[in-house]
Order: structure tokens, then C-alpha cells, then sequence
């Protein structure tokens, strides 16, 4: 079992950053990729990036790309969503997830947060 909480988010107007953080407990962290994903129009959420359990493999959606970065600290059980550049379009609640392998798919995780929620004003 795993359990996590986001935070990290707020209030940004466009053009400016965010850091989202993961929490996760257990003692298996790194056996998890880590996956973030936000609700879209006519979805009930689309995947935005995700992480390999140690880090060496990245995948991020094409909205992404070129402004979020993700990462980890295994150490800290830590998965964090760095954004830049946001803009209002980005405005939605984020969810970290946890699954057994690097994929976009949502239905590839197992475990998920709450969410945060991120606002970006124009």
C-alpha cells in the first residue's frame, strides 16, 4: 500500500513557476515510476509527466514538454513537478500516482493522491 500527498500548489499569474511535491510512504518508493496527471475538458484526467523508479527515464506529455520538469529523491520518498512558463491553461488540480511501470496510460497506476490545486491567472 501506498499513500500520497501533494502539495505545493497556488496562485500564479501567466509566466511564472510552480514546484508541486509528492509525498509517498512505505519503504518500496523506488520500485514506483511516479506519474502526474490533471483533469482536461472532456477527460477525466490526461497524463502530464511520469518517472522511472530510479529516475533514469523520463516521459512527459506534449503540453509539457519544454516547461515541466519532473524528478525524484529516493532518499526522501520525494517526487516533485517543476513548472515554468505556466500559463491559465494550466490551471487545473494536479494528482501524483504511483504504478508499476513508466506510462502515460492512467490506467497504469495503481495509487493516488488527493491532488492540488493550480491556479494561473491571466
Amino acid at each position: 500500500q501506498v499513500q500520497l500527498v501533494e502539495s505545493g500548489g497556488g496562485l500564479v499569474q501567466a509566466g511564472g513557476s510552480l514546484r508541486l511535491s509528492c509525498a509517498a510512504s512505505g519503504r518500496t518508493f523506488s520500485s514506483y515510476a511516479m506519474g502526474w496527471f490533471r483533469p482536461a475538458p472532456g477527460k477525466e484526467r490526461e497524463f502530464v509527466a511520469a518517472i522511472s523508479g530510479r529516475g533514469m527515464a523520463t516521459r512527459s506529455a506534449d503540453s509539457a514538454k519544454g516547461r515541466f520538469t519532473i524528478s525524484r529523491d529516493n532518499a526522501k520518498n520525494l517526487v516533485y513537478l517543476q513548472m515554468n512558463s505556466l500559463k491559465p491553461e494550466d490551471t487545473a488540480v494536479y494528482y501524483c500516482a504511483a504504478g508499476l511501470s513508466l506510462s502515460g496510460s492512467r490506467s497504469s497506476y495503481d495509487y493516488w493522491g488527493q491532488g492540488t490545486q493550480v491556479t494561473v491567472s491571466s
